[in-house]
């Protein structure tokens, strides 16, 4: 078991959230705590959190697995990069985008451009058992989760690496995540 990291101050993470300038997009697989994470943080932050996913059904006003079954995945990209373009232009937030979000060219590089990247990574044990307590996962509904999982992380690992920041979600309680998320904007900033 690994030693628990030292964690921030609250004055410490007081003056971090007045040197943050632009929002705070959390990009990885389905099932790393992108959202769960985000609103941690975001409370720490004492910033507003929006889960992308959420914004493009209130959109959309339907579900992403209906929007995937009506229109198809390239309609779904297309309405995300939009919805993630207006967060992106926003205030200081948490953004925890969809997990295919950051593969897309162009949401990738308007996320480079204007939020902070932060990659949530996590072993595929651990995904394949959070994204199996919900049954919303439209890329899971046509075979083995597991076999999905370690082949959409595989492929999408080479977009992923290219935000700026790096964390670990190890299977637990997310402060930890949190606590390196916060390390990791300090250092970048």
């Amino acid at each position: 078991m690994t030693k628990p990291e030292p964690m921030l101050s609250d004055s410490e993470i007081e003056e971090l959230a007045a040197r943050i300038d632009r929002p705070i997009a959390l990009v990885g697989m389905m099932g790393v705590g992108k959202s769960t994470i985000g609103r941690k943080l975001a409370s720490l932050l004492h910033l507003p959190f929006t889960d992308a996913d959420e914004a493009i059904e209130k959109a959309a006003q339907m579900s992403v697995s209906e929007i995937f079954a009506r229109f198809g995945e390239p309609y779904f990209r297309d309405g995300e990069r939009r919805v993630i373009a207006r967060l992106a232009a926003d205030r200081p937030s948490i953004i925890a985008t969809g997990g295919g979000a950051f593969v897309n060219d162009e949401t990738r590089h308007l996320l480079l451009e204007k939020a902070i990247c932060v990659w949530l990574d996590c072993d595929t044990d651990t995904l394949v058992e959070r994204v199996g307590r919900k049954d919303t996962r439209p890329l899971l509904r046509d075979g083995n989760p597991r076999e999905i999982i370690a082949r959409l992380k595989a492929e999408r690992e080479p977009y992923y690496s290219q935000a700026p920041i790096k964390v670990m979600s190890e299977a637990g309680p997310h402060n930890q995540a949190v606590q390196r998320i916060l390390k990791g904007i300090e250092k970048w900033l």
